[in-house]
This record gives C-alpha cells, sequence and structure tokens, in this order.
C-alpha cells in the first residue's frame, strides 16, 4: 500500500501511519465523518469501553480529508494510567534511549476527578475548510516567530 516502515515499528506506529496517510485524506469528503472506537492503545487519556474494553471511548470528526473535532471520554483511573504512562516511557527508552518521570501530581489528581469528557473543535480548521485556505496556517490570526 506504499507506506514508509522501519523493522522496528510497532503495531501502534503501522496505525498511525495507515491511518494518517491512507485513510485520514478521504475522510469526510462530500458529507461530515465519524471516525469511532479507537485502538485502546491508540487513545493515552482516553477510558475504555466498558462493553469491549479493546476500544477507547474516542472519536474524531472530519471534513474533506481534516480532522475537525477530537472527543473522548477522560480517564480517572490512576493505576490503568500509570500503567500506560510506564509503558509509553519504555517505548521512549527503546525508540530514544530516554524517558521521563512520570507525573505524579496527576496521578493523584486522576484519583479526585469525576467522570468526565470534552470535544476539542479545531476552529482554525473549520475557518480553513470555510475560506478555502491551503493550509491551517494561512489562517492562524497569531502565528508563531
Amino acid at each position: 500500500i506504499g507506506l514508509r516502515v522501519s523493522a522496528d515499528d510497532t503495531w501502534g506506529d503501522l496505525f498511525s501511519k495507515i491511518l494518517s496517510e491512507k485513510i485520514e485524506p478521504r475522510l469526510g469528503d462530500g458529507r461530515l465523518a465519524v471516525l469511532d472506537e479507537y485502538p485502546a492503545s491508540e487513545a493515552a487519556l482516553a477510558r475504555r469501553n466498558a462493553q469491549r474494553p479493546e476500544v477507547s471511548e474516542r472519536f474524531e470528526i472530519y471534513a474533506c480529508g481534516v480532522e475537525i473535532a477530537n472527543a473522548f471520554g477522560e480517564l480517572t483511573d490512576p493505576a490503568e494510567q500509570r500503567a500506560r504512562l510506564e509503558s509509553e516511557m519504555r517505548e521512549m527508552e527503546r525508540v530514544y534511549g530516554r524517558r521521563y518521570p512520570i507525573d505524579e501530581d496527576f496521578l493523584a489528581a486522576l484519583g479526585q476527578m469525576p467522570q468526565a469528557s470534552g470535544v476539542a473543535l479545531g476552529a482554525d480548521r473549520v475557518v480553513m475548510l470555510a475560506t478555502g485556505a491551503g493550509s491551517v496556517e494561512r489562517v492562524i490570526w497569531t502565528p508563531l516567530p
């Protein structure tokens, strides 16, 4: 399918490459599209689906091949989040030879957090699509130096 892969690519690397290079550019052509039930391993801060724990409570909305919104149910289980962070740090150490300390304050706060969820809408991406701008950089009103 014409992807560049490396011998040490993980399942997550391959999933991300296929999604970003082959699937996302075609999502939302002619109408909005919703990509739902991400693999739990690809949704670091999202809680698992109670009926199907292999997937997460996460979805994204696409228009014209552009992700315009990202949403998920917040993972509030500190033990599960710790396991995910430790796994990510092992992978970072394997790939980059370094790791960062786990944020203990963040994990402690999770234990106090009520169930929550949210949607992040990319207003800049919506403006880009509405104006026909070729890139999001053309519509950002406060560009980075």
